[in-house]
């Protein structure tokens, strides 16, 4: 996906975001964090913004301290985070191709690398505050929903703080039926990190594995991140296997 394309999402989702937390209110819970009501939320998602901003607009050698929130009455939260969120995509928008900052991810870019993290962390947090405002849930456009399990798999569980180890050895194959070669196969290993390939249609590699979960990109981004339950995706082989992800498969 270009550049542009996840600052769009970014924009889109965030304003979706604030207007569920407006709807639903500061003591609302999250279904999808416990222990979290949408004040703790917005909290967070007004932070990221604006640390995310912070290595666009000021940038950094190494990484910085996500800023503390300030003291807000309920009434100020949703135009404080609808502030931090207009910020960052100005920030994204106007910044140059060029730009060299801290990442932590893999990626073609420093800038690429923060317009697809915080689109993402803005849209799979949208959907959190949706489901807590009772609204259904905005559809998701397959190619960026693929693109999300993509980062989820070779970004986060590719880092050593992966908690995905099983006892034993196990191979998972991923398939996003709507989305064309949007497949990989995740190599799980008791002693190291998981290793994934991007795996091409029809690639024979993919037919010995242990298990193959197959879905809409949607429905595996979301049930990936932890936010819709396995019901609706097509699961094959070692059942163990999803239920490492259910355990262990939380960033």
């Amino acid at each position: 996906m270009e550049i542009t394309e996840f600052v769009e999402t970014l924009r889109l989702d965030g304003g979706l975001l604030a207007d569920a937390a407006d709807e639903a209110g500061p003591d609302a819970p999250v279904p999808a964090c416990p222990d979290w009501r949408m004040r703790d939320l917005v909290l967070h998602m007004g932070q990221v913004h604006r640390w995310a901003t912070e290595f666009v607009t000021d940038p950094q050698e190494k990484p910085v301290r996500i800023p503390e929130a300030p003291e807000l009455a309920d009434d100020e939260l949703v135009s404080w985070l609808r502030e931090g969120h207009h910020h960052l995509v100005l920030a994204l928008h106007s910044a140059p191709s060029d730009l060299q900052t801290w990442t932590f991810l893999p990626a073609p870019s420093p800038l690429a690398f923060w317009a697809r993290r915080q689109a993402h962390e803005t849209s799979v947090h949208r959907a959190d505050a949706q489901l807590a405002a009772g609204f259904p849930l905005t559809p998701l456009p397959a190619r960026f929903a693929a693109d999300g399990v993509d980062e989820l798999l070779t970004g986060f569980h590719a880092r050593d703080k992966s908690r995905l180890r099983p006892d034993a050895p196990r191979t998972l194959h991923l398939r996003a039926t709507d989305t064309p070669d949007a497949a990989w196969t995740v190599h799980l290993t008791p002693d190291a990190s998981p290793r994934t390939v991007r795996t091409p249609a029809g690639d024979e590699a993919a037919a010995a594995v242990d298990c193959t979960i197959e879905g809409r990109a949607e429905e595996l981004y979301l049930t990936l991140w932890n936010r819709r339950s396995w019901d609706g995706l097509t699961v094959s082989g070692d059942a163990s296997v999803p239920e490492l992800w259910k355990e262990l498969g939380g960033v």
